[in-house]
């Protein structure tokens, strides 16, 4: 194991490295470096491929590390500047894993306490929206929406595709382009869908307008839209008029418990909405849906679950506090029996966590390359709770905690689904 490369001999940032070597002395495989405030460097391990450098700026930082580090408090500390990730950022997280996840024995703790004493305190913590009124209201909805959101349509364009589609792509192949691979998806729902001419489809939390104006356009239906979000209304509606979609296509700033059109639409979209309902509200998501088609009506729904064998976290995680407030990660079956209790019949479900793990990996790229464009449209820290949001995502679909999946359901008529045989016509 290389020790370190380089030191200015200060006390203190020998006192820290010591320190780091005595906590990651049994993480393996060390493929990152760590450098210090003062120079000092601690090399990669003998033989592995150098992932990125972890560069320690704050040595008081340290202390609320190990005082309680939690996924939270490591996201902080980066999101202030405390350290920088240089190269792969994906790569922290197991480490992050790791150190959140590490038991102490009452001789490590004597130990690395002696050491802490030595080191500053760390900095106040920053802090995340303060949402107002009952969780999943319409008045706290609309903040928690607003606030992910509505960040900046530019932000947005630095790094998603020129559909602004902001959620999992479908990749027939690994090398294909985001843009490629986010037509194949908006494709494959309406082919999922069975989309024919003249029929009306609703998107549930439509975002920037991508779906819809894709189904109508190609699919020649009428698609309506809703979003809480004013910055994706004003976007949609204004790339609608420019497409000559304005008879087609409408898009409405609407919660969806307040869409009045009972048995009014074929076809029903929700992609990427069903993790801001919340789990109290599923049974009511999936009546007011059920109610809204007629029978014999589709409705695909698409979204992220956690997995199944993994349980929710008790304590709020990063996310949860700097990304999406108030979103909830169910497991599919949770988001099943609430769909089968409101009287739909579940016909497909196919999960497709390694195309959103690819399609994170393309965004963070993306948001990477105009690092500094976004820091001037949406400052340093949105640029990186963004980058951190991204890169954490990455991990967790790649390693299987979190899944994607497209569910789609059906309101039979008296038996008869409308279905056919097969599903040979998706692919």
């Amino acid at each position: 194991m290389a020790e370190r490369a380089r030191s200015s001999q200060e006390p203190g940032a020998l006192r820290a490295l010591h320190l780091l070597q005595y906590l990651l002395g049994d993480f393996h495989p060390r493929n990152f470096s760590i450098q210090l405030w003062d120079g000092t460097q601690w090399e990669p391990e003998t033989g592995q491929f150098h992932r990125f450098t972890w560069r320690i700026h704050d040595p008081g930082w340290l202390r609320t590390l190990i005082g309680s580090a939690s996924e939270v408090s490591l996201g902080e500390a980066y999101v202030r500047g405390d350290f920088d990730i240089d190269g792969d950022i994906e790569a922290i997280f197991p480490l992050a894993t790791y150190l959140i996840n590490r038991e102490w024995t009452a001789k490590e703790r004597l130990h690395v306490g002696s050491l802490l004493l030595t080191l500053p305190h760390g900095p106040s913590p920053i802090h995340g929206i303060d949402l107002h009124g009952q969780p999943h209201s319409r008045q706290r909805d609309r903040q928690a929406v607003s606030y992910h959101y509505d960040v900046s349509n530019d932000f947005y364009k630095l790094w998603l595709d020129s559909n602004m589609v902001y959620s999992s792509a479908y990749f027939s192949a690994p090398n294909c382009s985001l843009e490629e691979a986010q037509v194949q998806k908006l494709d494959y729902i309406c082919r999922k869908l069975r989309l024919k001419a003249g029929e009306r489809l609703l998107d549930i939390g439509c975002g920037w307008g991508g779906l819809l104006i894709h189904a109508a356009r190609e699919y020649g239906l009428r698609a309506s839209g809703i979003t809480l979000s004013t910055q994706q209304l004003e976007f949609a509606r204004q790339r609608i008029e420019r497409e000559g979609l304005s008879g087609q296509c409408d898009v409405r700033l609407l919660d969806y418990r307040d869409i009045d059109d009972p048995g009014g639409f074929d076809k029903l979209v929700s992609v990427g909405m069903v993790e801001h309902v919340g789990e109290m509200k599923l049974p009511e998501y999936f009546s007011l849906a059920f109610q809204l088609l007629r029978p014999g009506g589709v409705f695909l729904v698409s979204g992220i679950g956690r997995a199944g064998n993994r349980p929710a976290s008790e304590r709020s995680t990063f996310t949860d506090a700097y990304v999406f407030p108030d979103g909830e990660l169910v497991p599919v079956s949770t988001t099943l029996q609430a769909a089968e209790n409101a009287g739909f019949e579940v016909r497909d479900v196919e999960n497709l966590r390694e195309h959103y793990a690819l399609t994170v990996h393309h965004w963070l790229q993306r948001l990477d390359a105009h690092a500094e464009e976004a820091r001037q449209i949406a400052g340093e820290l949105k640029y990186r709770i963004w980058r951190l949001y991204l890169a954490g995502s990455a991990y967790y679909f790649q390693s299987g905690k979190l899944n994607l999946y497209q569910t789609l359901l059906v309101k039979n008529e008296n038996g008869k689904s409308g279905l056919p045989l097969t599903r040979a016509d998706w692919y």
